[in-house]
């Protein structure tokens, strides 16, 4: 698929979600699925020049194979989110879970209790045959969330419509840490006030509803709630659901647009991505850059010149792991990053098993013309592929960079 397809699909400039497909009729696949405050521009974005740095090898190889994007319009972001939990959940998009396990997505689920709370648990945690987690059972389960950060945020508009708890134990115990946490969030609107159980199941019904990504069939019990309150001449009760409709269409998700803007993949992990610059083996450089987060962290950048190679990446590269590992006050990464194959990667293991740092290595390999052709190691290391990626762009950026000033003067050293 090329830019040019994408002017026969008639994506709106609205919230929604987006499925990139592949095949008519039966054999249609769908191959990724992916939300958006602005469909049309969401959608255009996966044809820019940068798209392997920005998301990744898989989602490079997803585009070349499809043929066709499907679309379905939401009237938020947030109702856009759960939208597109339930059809990665329905399709198992490759595109979205093929190469990741359990630990990468959250689920939120609602407890089987006299008073059900919300919570959210790892996919790894949830014995989903037995509708479990741990010793807490559960009535519905609704996901997977690629995002954590964005199911957290989802979940505290959706409460400031339909109130619910998420208390640590079950409503009634009596410990007083959580008759405190109890007490405070109802003065602060947090939890529910006053309400009585049936009142209360209903708002949890909502949730649920919601989180389903059955908007749609939300929308219409309620307007059906409404009417019939009315009809009954329950009139606060009927003004509550009023107000209710109206946010469901007018939720603040500005939080929430402003994640969707950095990208489709999660906030990732701390990363530490290592590169080297010389010119016929002089003035051999090594740098390291920190990726947190998906977003750099300049403050933590550290120039190495090296002292005992001119003209070997390995011998170079374990040169500066040695050295970094020299500081324990920095703090450590979730996994190392380095540019090279399975021989630059084996030469970074070794160093660190001499000094028993049990932190996995991520190697990106690059083609003839240093683009990113594969990545080893990054589900082992339980990172996505386009944060891997992402930090060696950055490393090589910045060794190239300061190269110049490293030939025109000596450098700090480290």
């Amino acid at each position: 698929m090329e830019r040019a397809d994408l002017a026969r699909f008639d994506l709106p400039d609205c919230p929604g979600v987006y499925l990139f497909t592949k095949g008519k009729g039966k054999s249609k696949k769908i191959l990724y699925v992916g939300k958006a405050t602005s469909l049309r521009d969401r959608v255009r974005s996966y044809f820019d020049d940068d798209l392997i740095a920005t998301r990744g090898p898989r989602v490079v190889d997803v585009i070349t194979r499809a043929d066709a994007v499907a679309h379905e319009t939401a009237s938020t972001v947030l109702e856009a989110l759960v939208r597109e939990a339930a059809l990665i959940r329905q399709y198992m998009p490759i595109g979205n879970v093929e190469g990741k396990d359990d630990k990468t997505f959250l689920y939120a689920y609602i407890t089987d209790e006299e008073i059900p709370r919300v919570l959210i648990a790892r996919g790894k945690d949830i014995e989903f045959q037995e509708a479990r987690i741990g010793s807490v059972r559960y009535t519905a389960i609704h996901g997977p969330f690629p995002s954590g950060p964005q199911l957290r945020e989802a979940l505290r508009l959706i409460r400031r419509i339909f109130p619910f708890y998420d208390t640590p134990k079950p409503i009634g115990y009596t410990g007083k840490h959580q008759r405190a946490r109890i007490e405070f969030n109802k003065q602060i609107g947090q939890y529910p006030r006053d309400m009585e159980r049936k009142d209360y199941l209903r708002s949890v019904r909502n949730v649920s509803l919601f989180l389903s990504g059955r908007v749609k069939t939300l929308r219409e019990t309620l307007t059906r709630e409404m009417k019939q309150a009315a009809k009954e001449e329950r009139f606060e009760e009927a003004a509550v659901i009023r107000r209710q409709l109206f946010a469901l269409d007018h939720v603040q998700d500005v939080s929430l647009i402003r994640e969707e803007r950095m990208g489709d993949r999660a906030p990732g992990p701390r990363l530490e991505a290592y590169d080297t610059a010389h010119i016929s083996g002089t003035n051999t450089i090594g740098v390291m850059t920190v990726v947190e987060d998906g977003t750099p962290v300049k403050s933590d950048y550290r120039i190495f010149k090296v002292r005992t190679s001119k003209n070997d990446d390995i011998k170079s590269l374990k040169e500066i792991l040695s050295r970094r590992l020299g500081h324990p006050e920095w703090q450590m990464p979730r996994a190392f990053v380095i540019d090279g194959g399975k021989t630059h990667k084996k030469a970074a293991e070794q160093v660190l098993k001499e000094v028993g740092v049990m932190i996995p290595v991520v190697a990106v390999v690059k083609d003839e013309k240093h683009r990113p052709r594969e990545v080893i190691g990054a589900l082992r290391a339980g990172i996505p592929e386009s944060d891997a990626v992402l930090a060696n762009a950055e490393a090589h950026r910045f060794a190239l960079s300061n190269h110049r000033k490293a030939r025109q003067k000596g450098l700090r050293k480290t």
